[in-house]
Formats: C-alpha cells, sequence, structure tokens
C-alpha cells in the first residue's frame, strides 16, 4: 500500500475496514464448525473430513453455520479435530473424526444442539 493522498482515499480505506467488520458482527450469532488442518490433521484424513461436514450442511441447506480452518492446535495424536462453536455455549472439541462422525456431528449436534459426549474430549 502506497501513501494516502487525499482525504478520498482515506475513507476509501475507512469504508473498506467498516465492511470487513460488519461481516464479522454477521458472523457472530452464526455456529462455527472449525476443522484442524495443520498437517498432522491433513495426515489424519482432515480433508476428508472437511469436505463431509460441508457435504452435509450443503445438502441440509444450513445457512447459519460458518466453516472454518485453522492449523495444528498440538493434540496430534487426537486427529483430526473439529470444534463446534454454538453461539453462548462453550466450545465443543470433537476428537478422531473420520468423515462418517462428522456427518453426525452436523446432524446432531449443529442441527439437534445434541452434543456427542464420547466423541468429545473435555476441557480444551
Amino acid at each position: 500500500m502506497g501513501v494516502i493522498k487525499s482525504i478520498e482515499e482515506l475513507e476509501k480505506i475507512r469504508d473498506q475496514a467498516r465492511e470487513l467488520i460488519n461481516l464479522r458482527k454477521d458472523n457472530e450469532n452464526k455456529t462455527r464448525v472449525v476443522v484442524g488442518m495443520g498437517t498432522c490433521g491433513i495426515s489424519a484424513g482432515a480433508r476428508e473430513v472437511l469436505m463431509a461436514i460441508l457435504d452435509e450442511i450443503k445438502k441440509r441447506n444450513l445457512t447459519d453455520v460458518v466453516v472454518t480452518e485453522t492449523g495444528c492446535i498440538g493434540m496430534c495424536r487426537f486427529e483430526p479435530l473439529v470444534d463446534v462453536i454454538k453461539p453462548d455455549q462453550p466450545k465443543v472439541t470433537y476428537v478422531n473424526v473420520n468423515p462418517e462422525k462428522a456427518r453426525q456431528i452436523v446432524a446432531r449436534h449443529v442441527v439437534n444442539n445434541q452434543v456427542i459426549d464420547e466423541w468429545v474430549i473435555p476441557n480444551i
């Protein structure tokens, strides 16, 4: 980015920043699904898990869910990891997720708000 030479250029930058902030605010009331996509996660099957989650969300026409990726969080032996973060609820981290589990996580937790306790690692 070069030197700002006019008030108009500065206002344009301000407006672009506001749009980005508003996009983030729009996502605050949506369920977030975060898939660990570090090298360890990918080698454990995280790509297939991500694709299964996206496919299930598309099949169900869910518009209030945001799917994102993250890198390694240091728990490689539990990969693939999937976090489900619902508004005003604690984060839930699922471990050793495969594509079938991923589809069930969407169906049971994301859609029906039922945490699948046997697949969760507590207190992360």
